[in-house]
């Protein structure tokens, strides 16, 4: 077989696996796709005939690619990534199936948390307790021992565990909130929905959920109060994208997501969504009523 030819179909086979350490580590689809490809480039130039394997060869050449990247972002002291939400996970055959597989499988939390590493601790962590890459062969990539590397990683593990426990504890209040407001809104209570809804509170819907009979703007918690009153029956609590909001089911098929913006103690912001290819690029968890 052309040498050419049979590099790429081994990088190819390789692609899904190091789109997901290179998203892992840069917290960015767009940033891990170019990562990628940087590999090939690589791989193209490069004399592997002593490489006995080609997709571990491939996984550190991507870690050392991001973080050559993450040093540079950090050098330029850029602002860092939006949080609100991870990035559409575009994958180089744009398939949904596998932008929703990359989104479940990292949450907006740890993209957050890991933002907040330096560039080695990331690395490290993310190759030894993401992917169970010993510390011996992490520790080239990011140039110390790896004594010092298993340290980096421990570090950063200790980080995102306390990030992890806040995160836990907003999440929990957030629950309380928006139980609150489902119970009021089943119950027809006006006060009680009054009480959970800032004052300001605005809600947006989608073109879909429109046609589907939603108004398209409220403001103010007396006409949002108002809309919500004795409804809200098929709604349930959910994580959606690693924060609490709800979900309707209508006869067993999701048909609105509901993203809540919480502040203070009360509900600041509904959106509802019912476009369903919106949806599917949500990272949603039910949870029990």
């Amino acid at each position: 077989m052309d040498e050419k030819k049979f590099l790429a179909e081994k990088f190819w086979a390789s692609r899904s696996h190091l789109q997901r350490v290179a998203y892992r580590m840069l917290g960015s689809s767009n940033e891990a796709e170019d990562a990628v490809q940087e590999a090939w480039l690589r791989l193209s130039r490069a004399d592997t005939s002593e490489v006995e394997n080609l997709s571990g060869w491939l996984t550190t050449v991507v870690s050392r690619v991001c973080l050559d990247m993450l040093r540079s972002r950090k050098s330029r002291r850029e602002d860092p990534l939006d949080v609100q939400g991870p990035e559409p996970v575009a994958s180089l055959d744009q398939s949904p199936e596998h932008e929703k597989l990359l989104a479940d499988e990292v949450g907006l939390a740890l993209l957050v948390v890991l933002e907040t590493l330096a560039p080695a601790e990331r690395i490290a962590f993310v190759l030894h307790d993401m992917f169970d890459l010993p510390f011996d062969e992490i520790a080239p990539i990011v140039g110390r021992s790896p004594i010092a590397t298993r340290q980096l990683a421990s570090r950063a593990r200790r980080r995102v565990q306390g990030a992890n426990a806040v995160a836990e504890t907003n999440r929990t209040r957030q629950r309380h909130i928006v139980d609150a407001f489902l119970a009021a809104s089943r119950g027809g209570n006006f006060e009680a929905l009054l009480a959970v809804l800032d004052p300001d509170v605005v809600f947006r819907a989608d073109p879909t959920a429109v046609t589907m009979g939603a108004s398209a703007e409220i403001r103010g918690a007396a006409a949002v109060a108002g809309a919500f009153s004795g409804r809200a029956q098929a709604a349930q609590p959910a994580l959606i994208d690693g924060a609490m909001g709800l979900a309707v089911a209508i006869d067993g098929q999701l048909r609105v997501v509901l993203n809540l913006t919480i502040a203070g103690g009360q509900i600041t912001g509904i959106e509802a969504i019912a476009d369903h290819q919106r949806i599917r690029t949500l990272n949603l968890e039910l949870l029990d009523s």
